[in-house]
């Protein structure tokens, strides 16, 4: 069984940064689908960043890149996302979410939610002005 564990969130001013850390136990292997997604109430979750552990290029959403990078240790278990130049919008509660061993790293880029067989308990993150 999969579990994912998240870690690292907070409170900032706007402008600050925050790094989250996700651990997963329960993988088979090292290539697994891994990534952050986040959720507002009242909104529907979305896709901050996702990889293929395995060798795999970081994938980002628009309000994402070039402030916010991802990246994973090389036994594909631990996931980290550094965030820097945060703004207000991005408060939200971040989920790390996970599909073992895919068929194929472009299943990383999925952004159906359902296909993202784990998912954390997610952690808080607040950026005030």
């Amino acid at each position: 069984q999969v579990q994912l564990m998240e870690s690292g969130g907070g409170s900032v001013q706007a402008g600050g940064s925050l790094k989250l850390s996700c651990e997963a136990t329960g993988f088979s292997g090292r290539a697994n689908c891994m990534g952050w997604f986040r959720q507002v109430p009242g909104q529907q979750r979305e896709r901050v960043a996702t990889v293929y552990t395995y060798r795999g290029r970081p994938n980002y959403a628009d309000s994402a890149k070039g402030r916010f990078t991802l990246s994973n240790n090389d036994a594909g278990n631990t996931l980290f996302l550094q965030m820097d130049h945060l703004r207000p919008e991005d408060s939200a509660m971040y989920y790390c979410a996970a599909i073992p061993v895919p068929r194929g790293p472009w299943i990383c880029q999925d952004n159906n939610l359902a296909a993202w067989n784990y998912w954390g308990q997610g952690t808080q993150v607040t950026v005030s002005f």
